[in-house]
């Protein structure tokens, strides 16, 4: 019988722990411990000042709050980087760290260089909008596996994101690749995974999943991904 595990979810750019509101019943049902984290800054903690170390201390903060075991780390979107590194920071109370079409962390590296198109990007985007980057629109979500309802629920819950989290570099202390981790590929934001995320999979401890859906797959298909998460958390 497999031991229970402590999923600890945290959703990507603009979003909140109520983006993972249709994944939660089936993980618990289950009977694992569920934990849907909002980064500061963003949804019920808009107003908070907030890097990407921030967001990493508050992946890590949560875990030993609450004390706990047998965590799975999920990230999705940008929160691959902040996930990626509280992985490596909390030690053996990690079980699995599962990327869902997101970026990963580069040591020395941000959000803008590993994914953007560079730091002018990034103040063109953040320009206008007192440093935080605009959320999301309804165009963003065109050919993503999502219903109008859907779309209309992610659009309008969607809040600025912190501009500063995009730019601050990640922080390594060990290869990536050395982290027991899933990749979760979503085939309709791409068939196939970045670079980086290629050259980590031809590791032993990188498995990689593929879910026929778009890039937020906790609306598009909450159920898959929660059956995805069930099955690869060991």
């Amino acid at each position: 019988m497999r031991p229970c595990r402590n999923f600890v979810l945290i959703a990507g750019a603009w979003l909140g722990a109520w983006a993972w509101d249709d994944v939660v019943p089936t993980l618990r049902a289950a009977g694992h411990g569920v934990h849907p984290l909002t980064l500061s800054g963003l949804a019920d903690k808009r107003g908070l000042p907030a890097g990407q170390q921030t967001h990493v201390r508050d992946i890590v903060d949560e875990v030993e709050r609450l004390d706990l075991r047998d965590v799975v780390l999920v990230g999705h979107s940008y929160s691959g980087i902040p996930v990626g590194q509280a992985a490596e920071r909390i030690g053996d109370r990690l079980a699995r760290v599962v990327f869902v079409d997101s970026s990963v962390p580069a040591d020395g590296e941000s959000f803008v260089s590993t994914w953007w198109e560079g730091p002018a990007k990034l103040a063109a985007a953040l320009a206008g909008n007192g440093g935080f980057w605009a959320p999301l629109t309804k165009a963003d979500c065109d050919g993503q596996g999502l219903t109008d309802e859907q779309t209309a629920r992610l659009v309008d819950g969607a809040t600025p994101h912190p501009g500063a989290s995009l730019a601050d570099p990640a922080v390594l202390a060990r290869p990536l690749g050395e982290l027991p981790a899933t990749y979760i590929k979503c085939l309709l934001d791409g068939a196939e995974p970045s670079d980086d995320v290629v050259r980590l999979l031809a590791g032993e401890q990188w498995r990689l999943v593929e879910l026929n859906t778009g890039h937020w797959p906790m609306f598009s298909q909450p159920d898959g991904l929660a059956r995805i998460l069930l099955d690869t958390a060991w």
